[in-house]
């Protein structure tokens, strides 16, 4: 049982302190400190590289431990979507398109990822992603007030098959604990991985979060924003399953 069970569903987000929101208590096996990601090798492309160079200035934010001021971020207001870990960015880059009255915030730290999702900007004329190359943890701890949020996509995040390795896993009950706290009224949290056995801890995982509740009897339809991308068509021709995940913050 983690802390954020003691959370109050009737306490304003104000009252969950930033600092303490989402610690693992004493005696639960959590990593001391929460990763969003593990670096991988990787080498940008000269199409990847020029995307920084012509597109970095304006789209690539600077973290900062400072709250962002998400409309002189983006140059207007509009809901705000974190997105944490985005991959190559084409399922970011589809959303954003389709949804062109939101602001993205999205975390990766991977540079052949960012690059071609600056690259994919640039192609398709995108004007509301902006990309922290940064750890969404300490982005989530520092720059994102309680409450600021409108949603948030974590979209096939790393599942460490190996039962060792679990604890590595992004969702669990300390992060979750945070985003629900940052999440407005009504925002929601939209996980999707292709891995079974993730996809029932995160079920149980958000299920377990008492500023959460399911906007499904237990896996949701795939949301028609969120595409499929080639590795999923593949692992759908080979027979995986792909699972959906939404809960939304109480009002």
């Amino acid at each position: 049982m983690t802390e954020q069970n003691n959370i109050s569903l009737d306490a304003e987000p104000a009252a969950l302190p930033t600092s303490t929101a989402g610690a693992a208590p004493a005696g639960v096996a959590y990593p001391k400190t929460i990763k969003s990601f593990v670096r991988r090798a990787g080498r940008t492309t000269t199409g990847q590289a020029k995307a920084f160079e012509d597109l970095g200035p304006r789209f690539l934010l600077k973290y900062q431990a400072a709250p962002l001021d998400a409309p002189a971020t983006f140059g207007r207001t509009a809901p705000l979507i974190l997105e944490i870990g985005f991959g190559m960015g084409e399922a970011t880059a589809h959303i954003a398109r389709v949804r062109p009255d939101d602001n993205f915030l999205c975390c990766e730290v991977h540079e052949p990822g960012v690059g071609a999702l600056l690259k994919r900007i640039g192609e398709h004329d995108i004007t509301n992603i902006r990309i922290l190359q940064h750890d969404a943890v300490e982005v989530i701890d520092h720059m994102l007030p309680l409450g600021s949020l409108d949603g948030v996509h974590v979209f096939f995040p790393d599942p460490w098959h190996k039962t060792k390795h679990n604890k590595r896993r992004l969702i669990q009950s300390p992060l979750v604990a945070k985003l629900a706290a940052r999440l407005k009224p009504g925002g929601y949290l939209h996980c999707a991985t292709d891995w079974q056995p993730y996809a029932e801890q995160m079920l149980e995982v958000l299920g377990q979060e008492p500023l959460l509740v399911n906007t499904a009897e237990g896996y949701a339809p795939q949301p028609e924003y969120r595409p499929l991308t080639k590795f999923e068509n593949r692992g759908l021709r080979l027979g995986h399953g792909v699972w959906d995940i939404v809960f939304a913050r109480r009002n």
